[in-house]
């Protein structure tokens, strides 16, 4: 299957297949960079070459190859692709990637290919693995085979142990020069004023950009944008914020919008507010944590509660949320 790649995800890919060719691309590799950069299409892509029976004359996988279109129906024996999986009860995913996952890549890895010579597994989000796994994961990178490929895809590697990062190779996304962003926006149909104004919201990310403009993302941005404002004058109170902010499938987008803006003012600022940019650097760090618990049994209007007292101030915020309440 053909698939047609921004200029930063075909140079990623081209660096991967040209380890492959030469016989350099190792058992454990690490792809990382900012979400929404295409990693996991250049890896998905990338295993289909690998697992390719029948290739064309550039060693992609033929209109015909069977590996192809097994792949595609999520079939394939030789590929394994490791994520959240339900719970015991079926109600809900995993917030984590546990041992027994990790145990059963590593138990398949070891058994001989059913097709051709190799056999690839896709953990993503890799940095999702909890710390038992992570020390069988490490055991299966330490215990390379010929043709076992061992793929992690992560938008925060840091969450990774030094010792998994040191035995992969890397393939890192970085964000694209501003020009060869704003033409790609273009080149997806977005006029250029409005790719101009959502490229430089999302500080130079073309992924967020884009998802932005085909989801009305923008518009909410500025509500959250609107809504900070008004919770640190206290124009408005904490716990209503919250519950409106969790009471629809935008909670996470909210969140995520909250945590950068802060960044954003954080840089703004810069060091002429000591105090004031450790206190948006540790509310950024709590809004994602929060993002995390969304995930989970907590109830997210609670969560989102005690994450924007913090902004408020928690004294203040009381006080408003009592006086609406």
């Amino acid at each position: 299957m053909s698939t047609l790649f921004s200029p930063w995800q075909q140079r990623a890919y081209d660096h991967a297949v040209a380890a492959l060719e030469a016989g350099r691309l190792g058992h454990g590799l690490l792809v990382c960079g900012p979400a929404g950069l295409g990693k996991r299409a250049v890896v998905d892509r990338l295993a289909r070459r690998v697992l390719a029976q029948q290739r064309d004359a550039q060693g992609e996988p033929a209109a015909n190859d069977r590996s192809a279109h097994l792949i595609e129906a999520g079939t394939h024996p030789d590929l394994q692709v490791v994520s959240f999986a339900p719970t015991k009860d079926g109600s809900k995913l995993r917030t984590e990637i546990v041992i027994d996952q990790v145990r059963e890549v590593a138990q398949k890895l070891a058994l001989t290919p059913q097709y051709g010579q190799a056999q690839v597994a896709i953990l993503d989000p890799a940095d999702a693995i909890n710390r038992a796994a992570c020390n069988a994961l490490l055991k299966t990178l330490e215990e390379p085979a010929p043709g076992r490929y061992l793929w992690l895809v992560s938008a925060q590697p840091a969450r990774l142990p030094a010792t998994i990062r040191s035995r992969c190779q890397r393939i890192e996304f970085r964000l694209p020069p501003h020009d060869e962003a704003l033409a790609w926006l273009r080149a997806q149909g977005h006029a250029e004023a409005d790719a101009q104004r959502a490229l430089d919201a999302a500080r130079g990310h073309p992924g967020l950009a884009d998802d932005w403009l085909r989801h009305d993302g923008l518009a909410l941005r500025e509500a959250v944008a609107r809504d900070l404002k008004r919770l640190e004058q206290g124009e408005i109170g904490v716990v209503e914020t919250a519950q409106r902010w969790a009471n629809d499938e935008l909670a996470d987008a909210r969140l995520r919008h909250a945590a950068d803006l802060a960044l954003e003012q954080a840089g703004r600022i810069g060091l002429t507010d000591p105090a004031r940019l450790n206190k948006l650097a540790t509310w950024f760090d709590a809004a994602n944590r929060t993002r995390d618990l969304l995930r989970t049994t907590v109830r997210a209007d609670l969560a989102m509660v005690e994450l924007l007292l913090a902004w408020a101030g928690s004294d203040r915020g009381r006080a408003v949320g009592a006086r609406r309440g």
